[in-house]
């Protein structure tokens, strides 16, 4: 990408060529030149719907028909008129490689920027014709041998028992594809396919967890391939600001103290913590309680979410230093041990980043705990059988405990966490992004009784 003042007229037949499918995996660069205010329009736009994504994955059920439905009327209202359907596959290729370079930087953006864009390309590739699917895996070197009808028949027995969703009558009218099982290993951790010989037998519905894992790897790379070439493009003094911008603006509001109006004590902490802690926090807390003591990963995860909902940094070193030394350290152990740590979340030591909490997107992906480590996502890392019993000891219905189980056998975590947050306060979450409902809901907690002592007073 070049860019000038004014917008060079496309159409070379490299790039024509690139908009004649309505789907890409985003192998060839954009070779035009393209205006600043272009640029970012592009870019802005393109941040919005990987947003509209990402909120509508946490509500729905994702490949549900209501989650379609609501992403399809959402992309409508995100999109403007084109002159031409190559036009509106110019803005996408365009405005993708565009986020690339903003969402390179570190292993938090690029996580979340495949996320969403692998959860968009699933969207897009549902919604092909079956004609245009095998168009796209043919014009991409995704060749599947199908297994032929003798084939299916002998294995038809074994082939209903085995794959999700298919009946006896169904086997014989779609086709089967005898794939390489590493290549299907989402299919194969949950018990959905036949399994023969080191081959997974992949019914056609379901053949778009393959291309998923080629288009995820695929993005993966491009991605370590951009970020080494990151220092040229900061260079460019009209680009840097722009990119930093775009980089930062996907973790929504920001509940860094500064612009926090609530205030915390230190004794409303374990009174909120049963209220309207979210489950991860929940545990972190009642950990830190029973054992005085939090690893690394705990610390930051809890630390960043204290300071989230109001806990300034004189009272989070007081926080932590009355808890750790109930146990076995010391106040001086503490001084040279710990309280770096928790200058540095708040931007006082090192870099001086002013850190944020965690998105609940990087508390799901984040390294699984071990033996004593108590971060993570409850509704990912802990056994099934566990996770019952810390929901009925905190006294969620038999029901919503139902529900709940259900969403993490799907693997809907975040739509987990919301329901439980829904049964907690009896209330329906309209706003998807739960976490930033906790978050707003403590503050609310918090502010509360000092906006009535100021009525009161008045």
């Amino acid at each position: 990408m070049l860019f000038s003042g004014r917008r060079k007229k496309f159409g070379t037949s490299i790039q024509t060529e690139l908009y004649v499918q309505p789907l890409q995996f985003y192998g060839q660069p954009p070779l035009e030149n393209i205006s600043l205010s272009e640029f970012e329009t592009f870019a802005v736009d393109r941040l919005k719907l990987l947003k509209t994504v990402e909120n509508l994955g946490v509500s729905y059920v994702k490949q549900s028909e209501q989650y379609s439905k609501k992403l399809d009327s959402e992309l409508k209202t995100l999109n403007f008129p084109y002159r031409s359907e190559s036009e509106k596959r110019r803005k996408d290729h365009i405005s993708h490689f565009i986020l690339r370079l903003a969402y390179c930087q570190t292993e938090d953006l690029r996580r979340w920027f495949i996320q969403q864009e692998v959860d968009l390309f699933r969207y897009r590739f549902n919604g092909l014709l079956s004609k245009q699917k095998l168009e796209f895996l043919h014009k991409n070197n995704l060749q599947y041998d199908a297994i032929s009808l003798k084939e299916k028949k002998e294995l038809k027995e074994k082939l209903v028992s085995s794959t999700y969703a298919i009946s006896g009558i169904t086997v014989e009218d779609q086709d089967f594809y005898k794939v390489p099982f590493q290549d299907a290993l989402d299919l194969v951790r949950t018990r959905k396919v036949y399994l023969k010989e080191g081959y997974a037998y992949i019914p056609h519905q379901d053949i778009v967890t393959i291309v998923l894992n080629d288009f995820r790897t695929r993005l993966s790379k491009a991605l370590a391939l951009t970020a080494r070439s990151l220092p040229a493009v900061h260079s460019d003094e009209r680009l840097q600001p722009l990119l930093n911008h775009l980089s930062h603006a996907y973790l929504g509001q920001d509940y860094s103290i500064q612009k926090n109006v609530g205030k915390i004590s230190l004794e409303q902490i374990d009174s909120l913590s049963g209220k309207s802690f979210p489950l991860c926090m929940r545990q972190l807390h009642q950990a830190l309680r029973e054992n005085h003591h939090l690893r690394h990963g705990g610390r930051m995860q809890y630390g960043l979410f204290l300071k989230g909902i109001g806990l300034s940094l004189e009272q989070a070193l007081q926080f932590w230093r009355s808890e750790f030394i109930r146990g076995k350290v010391d106040g001086d152990k503490f001084d040279k041990a710990y309280a770096y740590s928790i200058r540095h979340m708040f931007g006082k030591e090192g870099k001086r980043t002013d850190y944020t909490p965690y998105s609940c997107m990087k508390v799901i992906l984040s390294n699984p705990p071990s033996q004593g480590d108590y971060h993570g996502c409850p509704f990912r890392h802990s056994d099934p059988e566990l996770l019952k019993q810390k929901l009925q000891v905190f006294k969620v219905s038999p029901s919503g405990i139902v529900q709940i189980m259900e969403l993490v056998k799907g693997m809907h975590y975040q739509l987990a966490c919301q329901k439980y947050f829904e049964l907690t306060h009896n209330v329906s979450c309209l706003n998807s992004q739960h976490i930033t409902v906790c978050l707003q809901t403590i503050q609310d907690s918090v502010t509360r009784p000092y906006k009535e002592t100021l009525e009161e007073d008045l």
